[in-house]
């Protein structure tokens, strides 16, 4: 079994790791760059579905909502691994999209972790919107516009709200290691993201670029975190 590293190993590789991101090193700008489009187009598809669902969930009141609430609910603690499995099944050679041949290829990584963050946006949303509902329904209805019509405008009027929800939705999908372990192989220079790579490269001993990779996913998610509060702070100076 190896064995831990020292404190001088640890200073090494940090040193070693400060310089590959200071120094635009390729591989490392490659691995964020593909981990940035996935993320980034997952929650692009997702939202196409999370938002309006959300709002339809929180203005329009049919029988089985409170089991959809419930069920969305619950999909936000899918564990990764499952989603990951799911996705495979779908997209392997014996399943009914193998021939699509996606298994194994950015997009694949890509349905995975918008079956993850989707239903993360929708129950969010309808969180968000249902409370702008509450206040605004008289309103609304005083302009004709029934529940179905509103949802337009709450998704506009909700926006900065929404904005920090799809932050969120990034956040999730940034830090993803299991689904887009299983459906894309981590292969390198094609389907290796920072997560993946981190878990590898640590596996490997090879602290200098896991190190690296953990100090810009770090810097990503404090990044979104601050246009997060920024984004929330700024809603409520126009709420004021």
């Amino acid at each position: 079994m190896a064995s831990l590293p020292g404190m001088n190993d640890l200073t090494s590789a940090l040193g070693q790791a400060l310089g590959l991101v200071a120094g635009g090193d390729a591989a490392l700008g490659h691995i964020v760059l593909l981990s940035l489009r996935v993320s980034l187009t997952a929650v692009g598809l997702a939202a196409l579905v999370g938002l309006p669902l959300g709002a339809l969930l929180a203005v329009a009141r049919f029988p089985g909502r409170g089991g959809v609430v419930v069920a969305l609910n619950a999909l936000m603690g899918l564990p990764p691994v499952v989603a990951g499995l799911l996705i495979y099944i779908l997209l392997s050679r014996s399943g009914p999209l193998g021939s699509l041949g996606l298994l194994f290829t950015p997009t694949a990584m890509v349905i995975a972790q918008a079956l993850l963050i989707a239903p993360i946006l929708a129950a969010l949303t309808r969180q968000v919107l249902e409370a702008m509902w509450e206040e605004y329904a008289e309103q609304l209805r005083s302009f004709g516009a029934g529940p179905w019509r509103a949802v337009p405008t709450l998704l506009w009027d909700g926006r900065f709200a929404l904005l920090t929800v799809l932050l969120a939705g990034f956040g999730r999908a940034s830090a993803e290691v299991g689904a887009v372990m299983i459906v894309g192989g981590n292969i390198e220079g094609f389907t290796r993201v920072m997560t993946t790579a981190i878990a590898l490269e640590t596996s490997k001993g090879d602290l200098p670029l896991a190190l690296a990779l953990g100090l810009v996913l770090m810097a990503i998610v404090l990044t979104v975190n601050a246009l997060a509060q920024g984004l929330r702070d700024l809603a409520a100076r126009q709420a004021g």
